[in-house]
């Protein structure tokens, strides 16, 4: 470590010695280090010796002794105490940092007729309720005060019922509906989930969101329950780009979803979306992930929610500069990220339920009437 203060030369030194009428000694380092090497002082002129008084044998042990023992005991003082390691604190997620996308979903063809006059998200769900409010609660009971619901399709009752419901003063969310713009692809409507997040990326460039680190990506049609800060502390703790929230499914629902393949460490190596075939073998994972045996065997796949935390600098360099004509987050940006990126798996233990169907639709209303329903409506 060089010396913090320059020394004069020493010809400066030497006449500013003799203005003052007297030899001032010059400071000099062994080395560049200060890890316990001796500072000497060199002087143009010997140090005198002290005379000192003839002292008895006795009176010299003595002071030796004492001497000895005050240095013993600043030693002691002096030791050096083992110091370990210092431990990386890995930062806390902050709701502040996160806003969240909810996605409306396309023209919902698999739930016609219900979807014939509403979008998706909008189908009543528990008798007073519409599915956009699962989302929605879930990301309010997070913590996260940035809500943006994109929609397209039917979505009149969707916009009044979220302005009726989610009536904040401080517009903790915002309603954003296609619309046609100038530009090369601006008089299209929305081709897919991620194309319908690039026609909106431009919110996240603004000054007022600057401080948004990460970005949930929801889906509005999903039966569940979760806090996000853990799904987000999650990303935070593994310094992922992407992490995706997945749930194990067995062989009968497995070519409905998006299937991953992940290592020990929870990176997904592979990502299919809706395999079939030999392409859905080759998703057999071998992790128990937790469970027992039993149902290891019985759920042979890991399922991608299509719930995922996007770091918003990754969004950003995914959606505009590696894949700008992609449209799907599942079949197209999701797979090919996996190559370049780090994205892992966040696995969900809760109850989950894709409303995506009329029989699901069906099964998900009927099985709240249980008297042990695995889903609530009422947070205890």
């Amino acid at each position: 470590m060089a010396a913090a203060l320059s020394m004069p030369s020493s010809s400066s030194s030497s006449s500013l010695s003799h203005r003052r009428g007297r030899r001032v000694s010059s400071i000099s380092y062994s080395s560049s280090s200060f890890m316990g090497e001796r500072i000497a002082l060199r002087s143009s002129t010997p140090m005198p010796k002290l005379r000192t008084a003839p002292t008895s044998t006795a009176a010299t042990a003595t002071a030796t002794t004492i001497c000895n023992s005050v240095l013993i005991d600043v030693a002691k003082d002096l030791m050096i105490q083992p110091v370990e390691a210092p431990t990386m604190v890995k930062p806390a997620a902050d709701p502040r940092s996160v806003a969240s996308i909810i996605l409306g979903g396309g023209a919902g063809t698999r739930l016609f007729p219900l979807t014939q006059k509403r979008a998706k998200p909008a189908v009543p769900i528990g008798g007073c309720y519409r599915l956009i409010d699962i989302p929605m609660s879930n990301c309010i009971n997070s913590g996260i005060n940035r809500i943006y619901v994109l929609t397209q399709f039917n979505s009149h009752s969707l916009n009044r019922h979220i302005a009726k419901t989610y009536n904040f003063t401080n517009s903790i969310v915002e309603v954003l509906a296609a619309t046609q713009t100038p530009g090369e692809f601006g008089d299209r409507w929305f081709q897919g989930t991620a194309d319908a997040v690039r026609r909106f990326a431009w919110l996240f460039e603004d000054a007022k969101l600057r401080q948004v680190e990460n970005i949930v990506i929801l889906s509005g049609d999903h039966l569940y329950r979760m806090d996000y800060m853990d799904f987000v502390q999650k990303h935070i703790d593994t310094g992922a780009d992407i992490t995706v929230s997945c749930v194990p499914t067995d062989d009968s629902r497995a070519c409905d979803f998006g299937l991953v393949k992940i290592d020990e460490t929870g990176r997904i190596e592979q990502f299919l979306e809706k395999p079939k075939g030999e392409s859905l073998k080759t998703m057999w994972t071998q992790l128990f992930l937790g469970l027992s045996p039993q149902d290891a065997n019985k759920y042979k796949y890991i399922a991608s929610m299509g719930i995922y935390v996007f770091r918003t600098s990754s969004l950003l360099r995914l959606l505009r500069l590696h894949y700008p004509t992609a449209n799907d987050f599942g079949s197209e940006v999701i797979p090919k990220a996996v190559k370049d990126y780090n994205v892992q798996a966040y696995l969900f233990d809760g109850y989950w339920e894709d409303i995506g169907t009329i029989k699901s639709f069906f099964d998900a209303n009927l099985a709240l009437t249980d008297q042990c329903s695995k889903f609530h409506f009422y947070d205890p």
